[in-house]
């Protein structure tokens, strides 16, 4: 089975996704003027991404023996879209690097099933990443 490092590494990436998805979630019910309308679905859309990379994560661990967290990581809305943009781009990026470190743990133990996982969700966050940097040119 999964090593305890690899299982405190699957529920560090389920407390991050529950922490974005419920970050995500409420910017976009905050976002306001031309700016707010143009992106509010798209952060609809990745707050839900997020919603079910947790969903898979805790999955994944239940197979491997681990229980997983019910708290997030300390969510961030912030008061204005720079802000909220800034604090999602560095959220995305350390997601990037943890799912990195996971799926090397992974290939490591000869978790081929995890290390697939996380190559998938990695490019949905690189994908986030992408949106987020892409919108902070635009403030």
């Amino acid at each position: 089975m999964a090593s305890k490092k690899l299982l405190e590494m699957l529920n560090d990436a389920i407390a991050r996704e529950m922490q974005v998805s419920i970050q995500y979630m409420w910017q976009h019910v905050q976002w306001s003027g031309v700016k707010g309308f143009a992106v509010q679905e798209e952060l609809k859309k990745v707050a839900i991404t997020e919603m079910k990379h947790a969903e898979t994560i805790a999955e994944r661990l239940v197979y491997l023996g681990g229980t997983p967290t019910t708290k997030p990581t300390e969510i961030f809305v912030g008061k204005t879209l720079k802000e909220m943009i800034e604090r999602d781009i560095k959220d995305e990026e350390n997601a990037i690097n943890l799912y990195k470190q996971i799926i090397a743990q992974a290939q490591k133990e000869g978790d081929i099933t995890t290390a697939h996982l996380f190559e998938e969700i990695l490019e949905d966050e690189e994908e986030h990443h992408d949106l987020f940097t892409t919108l902070a040119e635009e403030l």
